[in-house]
């Protein structure tokens, strides 16, 4: 019996082992796919070599209206916020008074005018006598000096009523030029210029409009070195084209000029001030805002670009995966150039001939065997590198 159940224990290790061993031929482990990225070669076109800036937008003139005589505010010519011609009347100040002290100068001019007259005539009279000895030399000498003192006072009488037309003029206060004015500080009926600086509203000339931003020492001696050939001229003379996009905008929409360069670079910041005129002819451009510019160096200048997603960037620097001809990945660490529609001036760290990862980039690791997939470049990816901005679509 014990020999009997002994053969049954050892069959059954036996058909055990059986299984083991089938069990393990079928999970033979095997290694996974290396997986997919895709890869293209860089572009290599010729481009508009440019420098990017920030900057704020400013009024090109800026005017607070002030009440320049003294009186009630009468009445208001305009809505707050109101788009205003020049010469267009704005303010009135009660006139009655000043109208008032013009007549009261002018006829003080006609008084003395008359008393003018009459010591010119005397003093002529008196000079026939004295020729004749019939009158003494000190009748003439007094009517000479009434003569002169009434032409002084005549001369002061003129000059008074030209300063009360002024204030009769300042009682209307017009707009200085095209313009955009803000809300009105004061309502009709307050005494205003009563012994203060009374200050009615705020107009801003906003077409054209200006744009002022910086350059760094290093682009400002780039920028020289690439051969501009108007050095030590006015920027005005020669409106170099600056382009500017706001917030909002795709690209750089607005196109103008360059107006005014410092003539000192800023010795704490190593910076030069530089103005841009833009012409604003919608209004739409506000002083204050933030704006980046453009600023053309160069055209026609040959580069290598790569796509702006391919690009990654840590401590090091911004860098790009690419495939070698073993399709392993390796980092490649560059160093970017302007911005082209979506692509990018790779301006040193590849050659052009690389297989660069657009696409899949979350699978490469340096070290890495993938299998790249060719993408080929669509047709106008690049922009045409015009140097006008890119236009808002």
């Amino acid at each position: 019996m014990k020999k009997h159940i002994r053969a049954c224990v050892y069959a059954l290790m036996i058909v055990s082992l059986g299984f083991v061993a089938v069990s393990c031929g079928r999970n033979e482990y095997k290694a996974p796919p290396p997986p997919k990225v895709t890869v293209s070669k860089p572009l290599q076109e010729k481009i508009t070599d440019y420098l990017e800036f920030t900057g704020n937008t400013a009024a090109i003139n800026t005017v607070k209206l002030r009440a320049r005589v003294e009186g009630y505010l009468e009445k208001v010519f305009f809505q707050d916020g109101d788009i205003v011609k020049k010469d267009q009347p704005l303010f009135l100040i009660e006139q009655d008074t000043y109208e008032a002290k013009l007549k009261a100068a002018e006829a003080q001019i006609l008084a003395d005018k008359a008393v003018l007259e009459h010591a010119q005539t005397e003093f002529d009279r008196y000079t026939g006598l004295a020729k004749q000895a019939a009158a003494s030399q000190t009748d003439v000498d007094k009517w000479r000096y009434q003569r002169d003192g009434a032409q002084a006072a005549v001369m002061a009488d003129e000059a008074n009523r030209d300063l009360a037309k002024l204030n009769l003029d300042y009682t209307n206060v017009i707009a200085p030029f095209d313009g955009r004015v803000d809300r009105r500080l004061k309502d009709p009926g307050n005494l205003v210029g009563a012994g203060e600086d009374t200050v009615l509203a705020e107009i801003n000339q906003i077409r054209p409009i200006y744009v002022y931003f910086t350059i760094n020492e290093r682009d400002l001696l780039r920028a020289r070195q690439e051969g501009n050939p108007h050095d030590g001229i006015s920027p005005s003379k020669w409106k170099m084209p600056v382009f500017l996009g706001l917030a909002n905008d795709e690209g750089y929409p607005y196109e103008g000029f360059l107006d005014f360069a410092a003539i000192t670079v800023d010795p704490t910041t190593g910076t030069l001030l530089l103005r841009g005129v833009f012409e604003n002819a919608d209004y739409k451009i506000l002083p204050g805002l933030f704006a980046r510019i453009r600023l053309p160096v160069r055209s026609d200048v040959p580069a290598i670009l790569i796509p702006e997603t391919s690009i990654g960037y840590d401590q090091m620097g911004p860098y790009v995966y690419i495939v070698d001809e073993k399709n392993m990945v390796q980092r490649r660490g560059i160093e970017l150039g302007s911005q082209q529609g979506k692509m990018r001036v790779a301006v040193s760290g590849l050659k052009g001939d690389e297989s660069v990862i657009v696409d899949g980039i979350m699978y490469a690791v340096p070290g890495r065997v993938v299998a790249p997939v060719e993408a080929a470049a669509a047709a106008g990816a690049v922009p045409a590198p015009a140097p006008a901005g890119e236009q808002k679509k």
